[in-house]
């Protein structure tokens, strides 16, 4: 269940002061890329980090991270356990994204973490994250339409709850390519709260982060990535300027391209299950905006000469079908459409039907053939690539798909 509030993980986390700074990251899409980019770096540079995202991509406990590697499975219920005891013996029924907060900041407690990267879960002014008072940098990244029922009906309303983050004293980085509601939105949060603020942009990063720049052609980057890169940059220096005064963050540039983020524009290979041997796209496009940017990757990167192209998709119940779907599926192109399986620890989490997403896709101007396989994940993807016989092959349309994939895809080593 989702109830948004910050009194139940205030409660769970009263007897523990948080012992370490963090950098508190908001936004629809990038969060997770530029958590990444971010502890990464850090870590790089010497700064004991923990990194905490959701959702986690195939056990519950790797969206925690020290130093780089996953907690120990141990080490997470651990934690866990005494949280929830904690929740039961005072009886402040917290949700289960609640306990998972609070577990991962103990972990950051118990490992003595310097700094924490902490990704919100959803929204961000009554997000169980924003519980966090020692924030070196807050960050906001691209903002969309999503979560309608819990942030607002508007770009405008979700803008606010998401700008909630911001505190005084703390300087903000805000990525400068949102449109221009959000942009005026959120610049009028930072002028109430009087805080310092980089908006920030690949149009302007010769004059805001030139050692930035020759990196985006060097690594052949995305539009989104080169965005993201752009916030996660900023706000290093702006954490190391607290941290560690006397380090370039520059010089930290190069590491970048060790960054790898699962589930966005990656390429995998399920041979042994499935008999292909060519690459399979995997990405966790679920909204309008993060399927327009698969959408137009796909068209310049796999659409040789209009070669149409194969897809695998699955979407929670209540997500913007024709929004998300009408973005990346073209006229031609073959679509299997899919179910993930339970989410652990997210037992509200739905996915649509796949009869239901299939009727839904068929309204999609002279689209090729639709198929829809309900329960097991792995006919379709066997039927998509047989359709495809090695051509584009893309698996796309819900972060709990790209988990159940990732699945398969360990269980193939």
């Amino acid at each position: 269940m989702i109830e948004l509030g910050l009194s139940r993980v205030a409660s769970l986390l009263q007897q523990t002061p948080l012992s370490w700074k963090a950098v508190h990251i908001a936004g629809t899409n990038g969060k997770g890329s530029i958590s990444a980019y971010l502890s990464h770096l850090l870590s790089t540079g010497g700064v004991r980090c923990g990194r905490f995202t959701s959702p986690h991509l195939i056990d519950r406990w790797d969206c925690i991270t020290i130093g780089e590697k996953v907690v120990q499975e141990s080490l997470f219920r651990q934690f866990e356990d005494q949280v929830k005891l904690r929740d039961q013996t005072l009886g402040i029924g917290a949700s289960e994204f609640e306990l998972l907060t609070a577990t991962a900041f103990e972990i950051f407690n118990h490992e003595r973490v310097e700094v924490g990267v902490v990704e919100v879960g959803m929204g961000g002014r009554l997000d169980a994250t924003n519980i966090l008072n020692n924030v070196l940098v807050s960050v906001i990244t691209k903002i969309g339409v999503d979560h309608q029922a819990f942030l607002g009906s508007t770009i405008g309303e979700i803008a606010r709850e998401k700008a909630g983050i911001l505190k005084p004293g703390v300087p903000c980085v805000v990525d400068n390519t949102n449109s221009p509601e959000v942009v005026a939105t959120v610049r009028a949060r930072i002028q109430e709260l009087g805080i310092d603020s980089l908006f920030v942009s690949p149009a302007t990063v010769s004059e805001q982060i030139p050692a930035l720049a020759p990196y985006f052609q060097k690594f052949d980057l995305e539009p989104h990535q080169q965005e993201n890169m752009c916030c996660a940059v900023s706000a290093l220096r702006l954490a190391l300027s607290q941290l560690r005064p006397e380090m370039d963050a520059f010089s930290l540039l190069p590491y970048l391209a060790d960054v790898t983020w699962p589930g966005r524009l990656q390429n995998i290979i399920l041979r042994s299950l499935i008999g292909r041997a060519e690459p399979i796209l995997l990405d966790g496009a679920h909204n309008v905006q993060s399927a327009e940017v698969l959408g137009k990757y796909v068209d310049r990167k796999m659409r040789v000469q209009g070669q149409p192209v194969t897809w695998v998709v699955a979407a929670s119940s209540g997500k913007d079908l024709a929004g998300v779907f009408g973005s990346i599926i073209r006229p031609g192109d073959r679509v299997a459409t899919a179910e993930f399986g339970p989410v652990d620890g997210m037992p509200w989490v739905q996915p649509t039907n796949a009869k239901e997403l299939a009727s839904s896709l068929q309204a999609i101007q002279n689209i090729g053939q639709v198929q829809s396989f309900e329960g097991d994940l792995l006919p379709a993807i066997q039927w998509a690539s047989q359709e495809a016989q090695g051509g584009p092959l893309v698996i796309a349309g819900s972060l709990y798909l790209v988990s159940d994939v990732l699945r398969l895809l360990r269980a193939q080593k």
